[in-house]
């Protein structure tokens, strides 16, 4: 992968992160921001409670749906949510989303990294379709109380950017919060800080495995319109994609239509061929004498096609 555009696409999700949380006094107050702004869902999973954030999750307006009638007007969500994954589907979580971001630098700690069985990848990444449908939508609308109300589900027992974003630097700064820890916030803790361990050896493990916002715009990638494509005569079938693509998408084959691509870009970036392009709408096309006279030698090296005696 080129350094150069490791650097940009990082420098983007940086300026993703501040753009969607401008108020880092705050985290050293304690104190949440509740100005007008935060009746705006952001694009990614960035928590309403978290002091810095300018927006509200749309996750957490997701849930407020299902909790109660009163909550109805947050049935905007679903319109957002729409909208956001009918134009560029998962590139949120590939350059916008700042727990995203953090697995992303975690991973780049200089340990060994690890690879799940593919056997056990595939039934893991069929959590977060679980999580989306019980935790975000069923529970919170079954599981009430006298009041006919809902819990947060989500939100209260798993998502670990939450607590990261929000719970650590509330109860940090403040004395009252910290009189009344319980188990609910260990628990919390506890889980934020195994996905982040885990995010140290296997690149973005709550993207793949339990996020619902990824779910839910990774079953919009099919018809998006912002994606990545593959020219096919382009292609030498090298595997460099597949090699560096930090959500072991089955590239190239899958890379236009699956749902855990996040169209990142690594793949483009890689790619010695120059085959897999950003398109809004249709696959590119090369005529013949743009096809490049390159492909994959048997130990993976790109020789011309002289070379290999053809």
């Amino acid at each position: 992968m080129k350094l150069n555009y490791a650097m940009r696409r990082a420098g983007i999700q940086a300026a993703a992160a501040l753009a969607q949380n401008p108020f880092l006094l705050n985290l050293w107050q304690g104190v949440i921001f509740k100005g007008d702004s935060k009746y705006v869902c952001a694009p990614s999973l960035n928590c309403w409670s978290c002091p810095a954030a300018a927006g509200a999750c749309p996750i957490g307006a997701l849930q407020n749906v299902a909790m109660g009638a009163q909550y109805s007007v947050s049935f905007y969500a679903l319109g957002f949510l729409a909208i956001v994954g009918v134009f560029v589907g998962r590139l949120v979580c590939g350059f916008l989303c700042l727990f995203g971001f953090l697995q992303d630098l975690l991973y780049k700690t200089p340990t060994p990294k690890l690879r799940v069985p593919k056997r056990l990848d595939r039934v893991l990444r069929k959590a977060k379709y679980l999580v989306l449908v019980f935790l975000v939508l069923l529970l919170p609308a079954v599981a009430t109380n006298n009041f006919g109300l809902g819990s947060p589900w989500f939100c209260e027992y798993l998502c670990p950017a939450g607590t990261i974003e929000a719970g650590i630097p509330l109860v940090a700064t403040n004395p009252s919060l910290q009189a009344m820890l319980g188990v609910l916030f260990d628990w919390k803790l506890g889980v934020a800080i195994a996905i982040l361990a885990f995010a140290v050896f296997v690149s973005r493990p709550f993207c793949k495995y339990l996020c619902p916002l990824g779910a839910i715009y990774g079953l919009m990638n099919r018809i998006s319109f912002v994606k990545l494509t593959v020219n096919d005569r382009a292609c030498i079938q090298c595997g460099r994609c597949a090699e560096v693509c930090p959500m072991d998408v089955e590239a190239p084959k899958r890379i236009p239509t699956s749902a855990e691509c996040i169209r990142c870009g690594v793949c483009k970036s890689a790619c010695p061929a120059s085959a897999i392009h950003w398109n809004a709408f249709k696959s590119p096309t090369l005529t013949s004498d743009e096809v490049p006279r390159e492909k994959a030698a048997p130990d993976g090296t790109v020789t011309s096609a002289s070379t290999l005696g053809e």
